[in-house]
């Protein structure tokens, strides 16, 4: 079976959960199928890479790609090596795309081959408002590219059934053409991992506990809105930010003026992270928190959830999107309630912002309860989120999809 996979983000070139799927599925798919499954990767950057049955094909930037706005520039430039990409492939019984940044050249492989199309979808752009300060009008381009490979698509993978129902509403695709396969975790990278050298590099005290975020700068992760809650969050807790690559100067400096204000109306310490860190210190940080925080207004799964909870370590979260299906509310952790406003901003931030702050005291105030849902979380993980268990649903799709192909002809 020879297997095409096209992504923006791999390896070293990830910000993001659709990048950490597609690095651990490929690798996960390549080793579990060796003789029997060919797979080559096409992505974004300057990768070359050969391992036995596995071939990653880096397709690098385009310069001065000519635009009226200089917003449009991301778009053009992926189209551009989404061509590059639709002219690369020799030969595939299957072609998957990992978001629309790769849905052109998916859609052109369809046609050039004659093969089936599947798309795993990570996010939807109409839930995406935001995009919009990046891209300009641009984002109106990035929505057709979305709407158009979802329709012509053999098969779609929903990575949660919230996910689902959203390619169903906005889309009007057949339920039957989509098949739900949640995101997975790597258990023996992300498990309890203590070393306090590494949290005083980044001036944390180990002695005392701490609440932790991981994430980017945008609308989509909520972070503006934990900041507003810290004033709210119980005294002598530490409160630990990893958070970069902004999505806008706008945002960034919306971020610095809120946590600015913010530090001079708490009495506990914020530690902003602002640099990227590496996996091995993201585990260690996971390990040592008391709380993970995850305040998304949109998350279609929130695979930043999995890795705490693989940790030992309890979230609190915002009940949207494919959340519910990750952190168990009580068990493994607390949802807070969350009414969507415009652009999927809260509807009550003032209040949505205490209520984080309220779940947070809840859960610091019992060290059992703390412990116990800690312990919970990484049997749940194990359980229903190894990547040997993702890969392997994957691979049966691909099967399903291509006999459903062949027997159309």
């Amino acid at each position: 079976m020879n297997i095409v996979l096209l992504s923006n983000e791999y390896p070293p070139n990830i910000y993001g959960g659709a990048g950490v799927h597609v690095d651990y599925l490929s690798r996960e798919l390549a080793k579990l199928n060796r003789g029997t499954l060919n797979l080559q990767v096409f992505c974004f950057g300057e990768q070359r890479e050969r391992v036995e049955n596995m071939v990653v094909v880096g397709i690098p930037e385009r310069q001065n790609v000519p635009s009226q706005d200089p917003r449009h520039k991301k778009l053009l430039d992926s189209l551009y090596r989404n061509l590059i990409m639709a002219g690369s492939v020799r030969e595939a019984d299957l072609v998957h795309c990992h978001t629309w940044y790769t849905h052109f050249a998916g859609c052109l492989l369809k046609q050039i081959l004659g093969v089936p199309l599947v798309l795993t979808i990570h996010s939807l752009e109409p839930h995406r408002p935001w995009k919009e300060e990046q891209l300009g009008s641009g984002y109106k381009a990035s929505t057709w590219l979305e709407k158009t490979a979802l329709l012509n698509a053999d098969g779609i993978i929903a990575v949660s059934r919230s996910m689902l129902e959203d390619v169903q509403q906005l889309y009007g695709v057949s339920s039957e053409k989509i098949h739900v396969i949640h995101n997975g975790i790597d258990l023996d990278r992300y498990k309890p991992t203590f070393d306090k050298e590494i949290l005083e590099s980044y001036g944390i005290n180990p002695d005392k506990p701490f609440i932790l975020f991981v994430g980017r700068i945008t609308r989509q992760k909520g972070i503006i809105h934990l900041v507003n809650g810290l004033p709210y969050v119980d005294r002598e807790i530490q409160v630990v930010l990893c958070a970069g690559a902004p999505d806008t100067e706008d945002i960034d400096r919306e971020m610095k003026q809120r946590v600015e204000t913010v530090r001079a109306a708490t009495g506990n310490q914020i530690i902003w992270i602002s640099e990227f860190l590496p996996e091995a210190h993201i585990v260690v940080l996971n390990s040592h928190a008391s709380v993970f925080v995850c305040p998304s207004v949109y998350e279609p799964f929130g695979i930043i959830n999995l890795e705490a909870m693989a940790c030992n370590t309890p979230v609190v979260a915002s009940a949207v999107g494919g959340i519910p299906e990750v952190v168990v509310h009580n068990e493994t952790g607390l949802l807070v309630d969350f009414e969507s406003g415009n652009n999927f901003e809260p509807k009550h931030p003032e209040q949505f912002s205490r209520d984080l702050a309220a779940a947070i005291n809840q859960l610091l105030a019992s060290r059992e309860k703390l412990e116990a849902m800690g312990a919970a979380s990484r049997m749940r993980v194990e359980q229903h989120f190894s990547w040997e268990n993702i890969s392997r649903q994957t691979l049966d799709y691909y099967r399903e999809v291509i006999g459903t192909h062949q027997e159309s002809k």
